[in-house]
């Protein structure tokens, strides 16, 4: 039976964590940064090893194909991949696993005498950790990217997405040209590790997704009055990071209260400004998330806290704005690409089990034009988006085989 080399993907993996790789462990290698575009050219030189067609679209995502040229309506593609962008002081497997191994799928495939009657493609999405836009790249290929936001879409720290992408010689005002026809991808499935700690606890090694959270994240900036931290009277105090410190919690109460058991919440950047230990915060900013996956609870939940910022604002006699920054929607996966997944998992005798994926991921964007899914391995401790994320090789291995037979599966 065809299956990947194990000692090529892990030498593929490691090589790749070495771009913005950190002292203690970990990467911080962030879409459009010098390590990123670094990876971004390796990566390139690796699908050329592996006898694949490459090419790079305007909105940044990396192609490698076998059977064609370019994604074309005139040979619908099986496509799969991931991203190579990471968080900060981020792991090295999230997103990178499901490029490399589709590259390793896609290079074993080649080396075989296997010719599917599809053509197959790897694709690695830029900016799907949302630094600019969640999940960039894969709404530029699936159509969904607002043209005219883009002149407006920026980091949290305020660095645009039209300079950084310049920076890396692109034009983000081309990125909608990313588009993909209508009908050019047959299904689309995408290789993760969990994130989470389910499949661990549960002992088994394969996760079949059935959905994918929809996330809302929203800047939200209450407005106070600065004020001398020594002489003004605590009752006479407009203090902005206060209302936005009580909101927080209470917002945490409001999500776990009345999100059905699923959704879940976070507040993970704060900013309070003048930002001196002697003056009363004049102004507080805060990022806030909330995740679900029915589309229903997450508009509701956001209706809700949009009311709780503003009554936290009236009791403390300031004033609140809320600015969305960006909203995915839930998504089903595909009953046809389940099956295939959960056929090769019979084939090469391995237990699997569905579940929903709490984690926003480009294979949402993609099941708006095509079949689409995910499959799962087990996450060491259940740890990610930190230095010590981790899969044990073993696991890793048996998600590429499974990734390499739901392939054929669908490309037959």
């Amino acid at each position: 039976m065809l299956a990947v080399s194990l000692p090529r993907l892990k030498d593929r993996l490691l090589a790749l964590a070495r771009f913005g790789a950190l002292p203690g462990g970990g990467v911080t290698r962030m879409c459009w940064s010098p390590p990123h575009e670094q990876a971004r050219a390796w990566l390139l030189g690796e699908l050329k090893t592996a006898g694949l067609t490459t090419w790079v679209d305007p909105a940044g995502n990396v192609f490698g194909g076998l059977g064609l040229p370019r994604v074309s309506i005139d040979a619908p593609v099986i496509l799969t991949g991931s991203h190579i962008d990471t968080v900060p002081e981020g792991g090295i497997l999230d997103g990178a696993l499901g490029v490399i191994a589709g590259l390793e799928c896609l290079h074993a495939i080649r080396e075989s005498t296997t010719r599917p009657p599809r053509p197959l493609a790897v694709a690695a999405w830029s900016d799907e950790e949302g630094r600019y836009g969640s999940l960039f790249g894969s709404r530029a290929f699936c159509g969904r990217l607002d043209a005219a936001a883009i002149a407006t879409m920026a980091a949290v720290d305020g660095d645009r997405l039209v300079d950084a992408m310049g920076r890396a010689g692109f034009d983000a005002r081309r990125a909608p040209e990313a588009a993909a026809p209508r009908g050019s991808v047959a299904a689309y499935v995408e290789l993760h590790i969990e994130q989470g700690a389910r499949l661990e606890e549960a002992g088994l090694p394969i996760g079949v997704v059935d959905s994918i959270v929809g996330v809302r994240r929203t800047r939200v900036v209450f407005h106070g009055q600065a004020d001398h931290a020594g002489t003004t009277p605590m009752e006479r105090r407009r203090d902005a990071f206060l209302a936005a410190a009580d909101y927080a919690l209470k917002a945490r109460d409001l999500v776990v209260g009345r999100g059905g058991g699923r959704a879940v919440t976070n507040v993970g950047v704060v900013h309070v400004h003048p930002g001196a230990s002697n003056i009363v915060p004049g102004r507080a900013e805060l990022v806030h998330e909330m995740r679900d996956p029915d589309p229903d609870v997450l508009e509701r939940l956001a209706r809700d806290c949009e009311a709780l910022a503003g009554e936290v604002a009236a009791a403390r006699g300031i004033t609140v704005e809320l600015r969305p920054l960006s909203a995915t929607l839930p998504a089903p996966c595909a009953p046809r690409v389940q099956a295939a997944i959960e056929a090769a998992c019979a084939s090469l005798g391995l237990a699997s089990q569905r579940l929903y994926s709490a984690a926003g991921h480009d294979a949402q964007n993609l099941a708006g034009v095509t079949d689409s899914g995910m499959i799962f391995i087990p996450s060491r401790g259940g740890r990610s988006h930190r230095v010590d994320e981790m899969s044990d090789w073993d696991a890793i291995e048996r998600g590429a085989n499974v990734l390499l037979h739901t392939l054929l599966r669908l490309a037959a």
